[in-house]
């Protein structure tokens, strides 16, 4: 029996719906002919978006935020608590605060986690450039702002030991985030909650 295969370009696209985050090959299928029974000028709506994407947008060279200019608009707003920053794991995690309008301070971007079984250091992750923020004697307080996950509480637990010698405090939401969950995915008022609640490490 002869075993019916895609054809190749339906294949190297299923690879390339295979690389994004939780996607198997058969949602990966799915979505690949999904795209091929798509009119043309969406599919190439679509292309131009990704590719928009990588060509016009980078990292804020302060925070590490995603932004179409050097700099975000977050760190050049000079009416924003200037004594905080909260430091989150990725970019995305900024809207879910902003979208809250209960943190007005600014913000730090890691892009990762601290995690020893995937072999990714503190020299892996946007750290440096925090404790050079950090020289600015208008920083009174860093917010750990990372998931409550055990990478999240390892990379809490490291910032802590690094920040503190500087003099600068160091705090950690608090309850109202269950542990396990994703920043990400929590509503409004439980940011608020975690963020009321935060304590000091």
């Amino acid at each position: 029996m002869i075993k019916m295969q895609y054809p190749v370009q339906i294949s190297k696209l299923i690879d390339s719906f295979m690389k994004l985050p939780g996607i198997g090959e058969k949602t990966a299928a799915r979505m690949a002919f999904f795209i091929f029974d798509l009119p043309e000028k969406d599919v190439t709506d679509f292309a131009n978006n990704l590719l928009a994407v990588k060509k016009n947008l980078h990292y804020c060279t302060i925070c590490g935020n995603i932004t179409e200019d050097k700099v975000c608009e977050i760190c050049l707003d000079k009416t924003r608590d200037q004594s905080k920053i909260m430091v989150v794991a990725q970019p995305k995690e900024i809207i879910s605060f902003e979208r809250s309008r209960e943190y007005h301070g600014y913000y730090h971007v890691l892009h990762g986690l601290l995690s020893p079984l995937e072999g990714t250091g503190p020299e892996d992750i946007n750290i440096v450039s925090l404790v050079k923020r950090l020289r600015n004697d208008q920083v009174k307080e860093v917010i750990i702002g990372t998931d409550a996950t055990p990478e999240g509480e390892a990379t809490a637990s490291y910032l802590s030991r690094l920040i503190k010698p500087v003099g600068v405090k160091v705090t950690r939401l608090a309850h109202g985030l269950a542990v396990g969950s994703d920043i990400e995915y929590a509503d409004d008022l439980t940011l608020m909650r975690a963020l009321e609640g935060r304590t000091e490490l």
